[in-house]
């Protein structure tokens, strides 16, 4: 068989494998260069911002909240605070069956749906690591029948958390107001620093005022973790700053007092003191029990609060309009006097109505037979009606809307609190721009012995009281006094005027009359002037809540509750040194001088009886 020879080319197999070498080594230079330059990238170019990324998926930076900052009334009794609570929490990472486990936890400790639902929005926006509480404030029936079967619950557990805490409830939730969890709106608003790991905040009241002095500062800690984002160590920290500890003005005992003697009836008290402009009273009632929205009231009791024809989360001492009947007349005699429109002694006929000129309407005063000839004094004391027709007739409805609005009327007093409303002054520019009608006469008559469409709030009502009993220096009121520090805090930037000029004989006369009120035998709040050694000025008030025809009669016990009239009552004390200053509004109390003035007798008493330097011999 033959074979056959190949003789081989050694200098194209050379050149072949030089060029396959040439070729290698570009292909080797070419990547080293990439490479090279990607290093010079990573390591110069784009150092800082692949080592914050470095950083950051190694540590966390994690919120540390602040303590909440505790409130105090002027004698050191807490009014808001943080309480130890337990919380039943789950991990569900720990957990097999979450579905399961819920189960026979609502069936084990009897929890609703809705708490139910709410554990699953909250666990969906966090790691499954994170525990999680399911109850928040467990009762000890609760803790007890959890813990006999904490074996069977893999994965859950009893957690102890600060949660805040009202001690005094419905008493002081007007004035205290509550926190409750940070909703979407909030959020958007609230300082993202400040608020991270927050889930809390004011809603309303000097929880909602002070908000930020309340909530301190956030700290945080840097935190290293691991792929899973699970935390190994500590790195660094800068500690949380608590909230400050705020001391109102507000005498919770005195508060009590006035919130206990309202009795059945809606209404409001504002007490004054005179000297500071320091809110000593300031209730609303009735009130609500601000506990339940701090761990997320249940839907069906917060619809019973919201329907309740008593409108218990209405806060009547701040936002309550009420047409301030007779309590006006002393302001409206002051400016009678200022305007020299009357003297002290200028007498007027009340034969129990009044006409205007060519008008047949009768407006009746409340005594059917009159009071016969009366001065500014007696007209004060006895509440002649028809003695301030006249006298508003006199005047004019410009001059008594100037001469009010410097006591406050119409206008919001200045309270360090949120959602006050002004009340309503009116006025010929107010009726035209509100309603493009005309202003009538007869709309001047009826409120000069505030009727009509003249409005006031309690906290109106006791500024102004407060102002005239400091013979026209004006008193702004405020509640916050100081911080734990203590550091004042002013309670407006903005004061109004420091005073109001009046002559310092008009303002005599008409304290003088307001002591006849309660001091003489024909006062219409005498029954709260015994038992004392000093005086007290005030004046009584009855606001109808409707209108009756000309030659109707009103009887109350005819009439439906509701429709009865407001009682009101406006006093300070001792009255040749005024320290305290009280209005009260009781709705549909009917009479000013016989449910209203008790009230206030109980305020003042107790506030003057309790200290010794405030008597008068």
């Amino acid at each position: 068989m033959s074979r056959i020879y190949t003789i081989k080319n050694k200098l194209v197999e050379s050149r072949l494998f030089l060029n396959r070498i040439i070729a290698a080594f570009i292909v080797v230079l070419l990547l080293t260069s990439g490479l090279i330059i990607r290093l010079v990238y990573l390591q110069i170019v784009g150092h800082e911002h692949y080592a914050t990324l470095a950083k950051d998926n190694s540590i966390k930076i994690e919120p540390l909240v602040p303590t909440r900052g505790i409130i105090y009334d002027r004698h050191g009794k807490v009014l808001a605070d943080n309480t130890q609570s337990f919380s039943l929490e789950l991990i569900p990472e720990q957990i097999s069956d979450l579905n399961d486990t819920l189960l026979r936890l609502q069936k084990l400790l009897n929890i609703s749906d809705e708490k139910i639902d709410q554990y699953q929005k909250q666990r969906k926006r966090q790691k499954r690591f994170v525990s999680t509480p399911l109850l928040i404030s467990m009762t000890d029936e609760e803790i007890a029948k959890f813990a006999v079967v904490r074996p069977y619950f893999p994965g859950v557990d009893i957690q102890a958390r600060l949660v805040r805490h009202y001690p005094y409830a419905e008493l002081a939730s007007h004035v205290v107001g509550y926190v409750g969890r940070i909703n979407e709106a909030e959020m958007k608003s609230l300082p993202i620093a400040e608020y991270r790991g927050s889930s809390h905040v004011g809603k309303i009241g000097i929880e909602n005022t002070y908000e930020t002095e309340l909530h301190g500062k956030t700290g945080y800690a840097e935190i290293e973790t691991n792929v899973q984002a699970r935390a190994i160590n500590t790195v660094n920290s800068v500690p949380p700053v608590a909230g400050e500890n705020l001391y109102l003005t507000l005498d919770i005992d005195l508060q009590k007092t006035a919130y206990d003697a309202l009795g059945t009836f809606n209404g409001a008290v504002v007490a004054i003191d005179i000297k500071t402009g320091g809110v000593l009273v300031f209730a609303s009632r009735p009130g609500f029990d601000p506990n339940p929205f701090v761990i997320g009231i249940a839907n069906d009791a917060y619809q019973a609060l919201q329907s309740s024809e008593n409108q218990p989360l209405y806060n009547r001492a701040l936002r309550g309009l009420y047409p301030p009947g007779s309590t006006i007349k002393p302001f409206i005699a002051l400016a009678g006097l200022e305007y020299n429109a009357i003297n002290a002694e200028h007498k007027l006929f009340c034969p129990g109505y009044y006409q205007l000129p060519n008008v047949s309407h009768h407006y009746r005063d409340w005594k059917k037979g009159g009071h016969g000839s009366v001065n500014i004094t007696e007209a004060i004391t006895q509440s002649c009606d028809v003695y301030f027709y006249s006298l508003a007739s006199m005047l004019g409805i410009d001059r008594m809307h100037s001469f009010l609005q410097h006591f406050g009327f119409g206008e919001k007093s200045g309270i360090d609190l949120s959602g006050e409303k002004p009340g309503l002054l009116p006025s010929r520019e107010w009726k035209r721009s509100q309603r493009n009608q005309s202003w009538y006469p007869g709309e001047t008559l009826i409120t000069g012995i505030g009727q009509g469409f003249l409005q006031v709030t309690p906290i109106q009502l006791a500024k102004a009281t407060a102002t005239l009993a400091n013979k026209g220096n004006i008193v702004t009121p405020f509640l916050v006094k100081n911080t734990v520090n203590p550091n004042p805090i002013e309670p407006d930037t903005e004061r109004p005027p420091s005073n109001i000029t009046v002559k310092p004989e008009n303002i005599s006369s008409i304290i003088s009359a307001m002591v006849n009120v309660i001091h003489d035998p024909h006062g219409t709040a005498k029954s709260i002037g015994k038992d004392i050694n000093y005086q007290i000025a005030g004046k009584t008030g009855t606001a109808q809540v409707f209108n009756i025809k000309q030659d109707a009669k009103y009887n109350e016990n005819d009439i439906d509750f509701k429709l009865r009239d407001h009682a009101l009552f406006i006093s300070f004390a001792p009255a040749d040194d005024p320290k305290i200053a009280v209005a009260v509004i009781v709705e549909n109390g009917g009479h000013g001088g016989s449910v209203a003035a008790p009230i206030a007798g109980q305020v003042i008493k107790q506030f003057l009886g309790g200290n010794n330097e405030n008597r008068n011999p």
